[in-house]
């Protein structure tokens, strides 16, 4: 009896002692680079990045701008977008002379239109209604005729639906293309006017029309926190939003795309920018996690025009998560990882390999989560 009991004491001793040694293994080897270089590999090769495709469809119009703040899918921007798009084709054939009357064209586009909307409420209309215009030439129309072209492509206008739909949206945007370029114009054109120049300035620089939707439309850095500077007793960004900013530094003079700073840290992100040059004028501030972040950044997105493809900077730890969840709300991304406040190490300080370990096994578990159990904390409107 006594020898059964001495047995059982020793093979338990024996399970405690090789537990120990488990237990001891696993914690030095949390402590050097191996460890969260495994995690990553491990996210980056479980984590899917599919984009949903019927998320998708609120940015496949791929026509962002920064400046852009209509309803997604009305009638006004739509229109817009056919506008910045006739503004860009005439501005690369060097056709001055069309470029005012464009714009003027633009002015009487968005009186019609506004005008539809006072008259019917707002209600919408059936896509089949849109009307077919017949080119006609402006110098080989009578006045007769061109009183008659410009009440029937005014009537176009107003038989169009206000609200958005898969069906009619290109045939939508076919008639404002028509009307911009070929409405008969009463005054004279005068010389381009200071307005129609800022559209330009715009479109060339930071409002360019994207229209392959497979390249980026624009960049977005996720926010990594903030911290409260010793010495001023001021709010600042933290090493780990510091790094992604810098980050952006490195690539937007290669990638001239407007830039979308997302997260509660966003106003503190753009004035840290705007000491360095940078204009950031994209701004999602009320996100408070990383499924807000996707969320509330692909609806301003929207909102703006739409960018079914982007440029994601944030922390190699947190890219695969944050790639899924873009992809559920419609955006491929293409990611570059900004580094660690501080970088691995090969065995010492052994320290800064740990922090790496810990962030990788946050990721590790909160992509866990959010596979099997969605999130909880988010939510759906900004």
């Amino acid at each position: 009896m006594i020898s059964n009991t001495i047995q059982r004491l020793f093979k338990l001793i024996k399970w405690i002692v090789w537990l120990s040694i488990l237990c001891a293994c696993i914690a030095v080897f949390v402590f050097t680079p191996f460890y969260s270089k495994s995690i990553l590999f491990l996210l980056n090769h479980i984590v899917p990045i599919e984009v949903n495709v019927v998320a998708a469809r609120s940015q496949q119009i791929a026509a962002l701008s920064e400046h852009n703040d209509l309803e997604p899918g009305s009638a006004l921007w739509i229109a817009r977008q056919a506008y910045l798009k006739v503004l860009q084709d005439a501005a690369q054939k060097e056709d001055i002379n069309s470029l005012n009357m464009i714009a003027q064209r633009y002015q009487i586009l968005e009186k019609q239109i506004q005008k539809n909307i006072l008259d019917t409420g707002g209600d919408e209309q059936s896509a089949s209604e849109v009307l077919h215009t017949t080119p006609v030439s402006g110098s080989h129309v009578g006045q007769k005729q061109h009183m008659s072209l410009k009440q029937k492509m005014q009537q176009d206008v107003r038989t169009i639906s206000t609200t958005y739909s898969d069906e009619n949206t290109q045939a939508m945007i076919d008639k404002y293309d028509y009307f911009l370029k070929h409405y008969p114009i009463d005054k004279p054109v005068l010389p381009i006017t200071d307005q129609t120049t800022q559209e330009l300035k715009k479109l060339s620089t930071v409002t360019e029309v994207k229209t392959d939707p497979s390249k980026p439309s624009a960049i977005i850095v996720l926010g990594g926190g903030l911290t409260l500077d010793k010495t001023t007793k001021k709010i600042m960004v933290n090493n780990y939003t510091r790094l992604r900013l810098e980050t952006i530094l490195q690539i937007e003079k290669q990638n001239p795309l407007p830039i979308l700073l997302s997260g509660v840290e966003a106003p503190y992100m753009q004035a840290w920018l705007k000491t360095r040059g940078v204009d950031a004028n994209l701004l999602e501030n009320r996100s408070m996690n990383t499924c807000e972040n996707s969320r509330f950044s692909s609806l301003l997105l929207q909102k703006k025009g739409g960018a079914p493809n982007v440029i994601l900077i944030t922390d190699a730890y947190h890219m695969p998560r944050t790639r899924r969840l873009f992809a559920l709300n419609g955006i491929a991304t293409v990611p570059v990882s900004a580094p660690m406040p501080e970088p691995l190490t090969t065995w010492q300080p052994a320290l800064q390999n740990y922090d790496h370990s810990r962030r990788a096994n946050y990721e590790l578990l909160a992509t866990v989560r959010d596979m099997l159990f969605g999130t909880s904390d988010c939510r759906e409107v900004p």
